[in-house]
């Protein structure tokens, strides 16, 4: 077993792991170093070195992280930072044997977000100012956000080129540069269509932004806190008192094509989601239309 004689030496290895074997973004790379770092600041005060850690140790440290009122989902990210560390270490022949095998991530309840009825969604369109010069690409942007369920980084940075009217489906670039076809609405196309027509042909776009579809007064493609914004604003003027923000559109877009019976692997592929678990977290179903399903399925609800 190696010796660790420089731990701040060992972290930099750590982080070129992360990023040019393991593929992690440079974001996520430094919020693992971080948690890292929370343990070794630990590990010191306690005088443990890196390479002789325990369970306890590491249960110790977790409870620590509550006490200073750090919650479930931070304490699951910091583990699995954790685990990662040590995985390498032993790869590396710093230790023997990974302490972190069987050390358990807390329980995180499944939280689902809003949901905007059509009537809502409806409702935000309706308050939307047709008059000022921004009216119509605002229109555009929620049809498009809705009616194909993208994210907000997905929808700023929406190519011209990647919109195709005649097929009705736009391609999308996702997480990890992964590209996706999704159909989109003739609504949406529609309002694409005049956005184009009424404001985007006539503006002049910085340079690198010809080709982006969205643009914000100065030419520029539009910010995900500006779309923040916008739908804030129109949810306020439509008198929605829900939290919503772009995702809750997403949301929308996924839980009413379940609800209209769409199939859960076709939403799968429609959000971009690598496992079909996440759909299934994502999309919930209500209790009304889980029953009707059962009554009209199952063998012994049948009517004979």
């Amino acid at each position: 077993m190696r010796s660790i004689l420089d731990i701040s030496e060992v972290r930099r290895h750590f982080s070129v792991y992360l990023t040019v074997e393991k593929g992690l973004s440079v974001n996520t790379a430094e919020a693992y170093g971080d948690d890292v770092g929370k343990l070794v600041a630990y590990l010191q005060s306690e005088g443990v070195a890196v390479e002789q850690v325990t369970l306890e140790n590491l249960n110790n440290f977790l409870c620590t992280l509550r006490d200073v009122g750090i919650g479930p989902r931070s304490q699951a990210r910091i583990i699995s930072g954790i685990k990662s560390f040590y995985k390498f270490l032993k790869m590396e022949g710093y230790v023997d044997k990974n302490p972190t095998r069987m050390l358990e991530s807390p329980k995180i309840g499944r939280h689902l977000p809003e949901v905007l009825s059509l009537e809502e969604i409806d409702a935000m369109i309706a308050c939307i100012d047709m008059g000022k010069a921004e009216g119509q690409r605002n229109r555009a942007i929620i049809e498009t956000l809705y009616g194909c369920g993208l994210r907000v980084s997905e929808l700023v940075g929406l190519r011209i080129s990647q919109v195709y009217f005649d097929e009705e489906y736009v391609i999308v670039e996702g997480k990890g540069d992964k590209q996706r076809l999704v159909p989109i609405s003739q609504e949406a196309l529609e309002q694409i269509s005049l956005y184009m027509e009424q404001t985007r042909s006539h503006q002049v776009a910085k340079r690198g932004c010809d080709d982006i579809l969205f643009l914000n007064r100065r030419g520029g493609a539009l910010s995900r806190v500006m779309v923040f914004y916008i739908i804030k604003e129109l949810c306020e003027l439509a008198g929605i008192r829900k939290t919503v923000s772009p995702h809750t559109l997403r949301h929308s877009f996924a839980t009413h094509l379940l609800e209209g019976g769409a199939n859960l692997r076709a939403i799968q592929q429609m959000l971009g989601h690598e496992s079909i678990t996440t759909t299934e977290i994502y999309v919930h179903i209500d209790r009304s239309r889980l029953r009707e399903e059962i009554l009209q399925h199952h063998p012994r609800n049948r009517k004979r």
